[in-house]
């Protein structure tokens, strides 16, 4: 699975009690003009779509640039999705996913679903440990949103679609995107990428997994990516999760290295770098 942390940003490690994250969430002081700014990405400085004519690949797994006429088609059709989808990233298999807005109740919920997904439990306090943890990932989400432009880090959240009336209106499904120029990741792409989609966190509700959920997750970050500009995502996977290594390949990533053999020796476990290129919108 998909690491938890994964901005460039230093998450605070503190452990705070939920009641004064909460109210750090309600006086973030964020106006109504740049949370709708945030919501995809729109800023004076945005990210444009560049043009690379070179055709030289440091990785023989990963695909060259996309040309001039390729980029304006999938510029165009980013924003014909955004018109036809209301401002949806992507909307498929009764599930929607947007961009996670700046509002205490949300943040608290989006920050659950990621704790239940990664809370490892102890024998015992066990209520208690998942308490702080998450109020940990809870400070950590509005660390980055306080200190990233909103090209820069998004938090994607997943929903039902308004046509599935089995399915309650809450957040079943949360994704971290960030942009990132890892040299470590950049040696593996073509040499004219400077930066890429680090995609993290992928963490759905318990109770509604094995629905596509994390399908239409990892779709919207194909559809963010091209709206910011980025060619290439990448995302991490321990080696021996196959579950989640046959939910990335099936999306499209690529395992293009593994961590070296000495990080198991300080009890690690392994994992692996998967890259894919962005899809042209249908």
């Amino acid at each position: 699975m998909a690491y938890l942390v994964s901005s460039n940003l230093h998450t605070p490690l503190t452990l705070f009690c939920t009641e004064i994250s909460i109210n750090d969430v309600r006086n973030a002081g964020y106006s109504n003009a740049r949370r709708k700014r945030r919501r995809f990405g729109h800023s004076e400085n945005r990210c444009a779509l560049q043009c690379c004519s070179s055709t030289s690949s440091r990785s023989s797994s990963i695909s060259t640039s996309f040309s001039a006429d390729q980029k304006s088609q999938i510029e165009n059709g980013s924003r014909k999705h955004l018109e036809e989808e209301e401002g949806f990233l992507a909307c498929e298999y009764g599930w929607r996913v947007r961009r996670l807005e700046e509002e205490a109740d949300e943040m608290r919920n989006a920050a659950q679903v990621q704790a239940e997904a990664f809370h490892v439990p102890v024998l015992l306090f066990n209520d208690l440990f998942f308490q702080f943890f998450q109020a940990e990932v809870l400070a950590g989400l509005l660390y980055k949103l306080n200190n990233s432009p909103p090209n820069r880090y998004a938090c994607l959240v997943a929903e039902a679609a308004s046509g599935d009336p089995d399915s309650p209106k809450q957040i079943v499904g949360v994704v971290d995107a960030t942009a990132s120029r890892d040299k470590e990741v950049l040696q593996l792409l073509p040499s004219e990428a400077q930066e890429y989609l680090y995609v993290s966190g992928i963490a759905v509700s318990t109770s509604f997994r094995r629905r596509k959920i994390a399908t239409t997750l990892l779709k919207a970050c194909d559809m963010l990516s091209i709206l910011w500009g980025f060619e290439f995502l990448a995302l991490r996977a321990y080696e021996d999760d196959w579950g989640a290594r046959t939910l990335y390949s099936n999306a499209g990533y690529k395992v293009v290295s593994r961590d070296p053999p000495w990080m198991t020796w300080m009890g690690r476990k392994c994992r692996v770098l998967m890259i894919k290129r962005t899809n042209f919108p249908n």
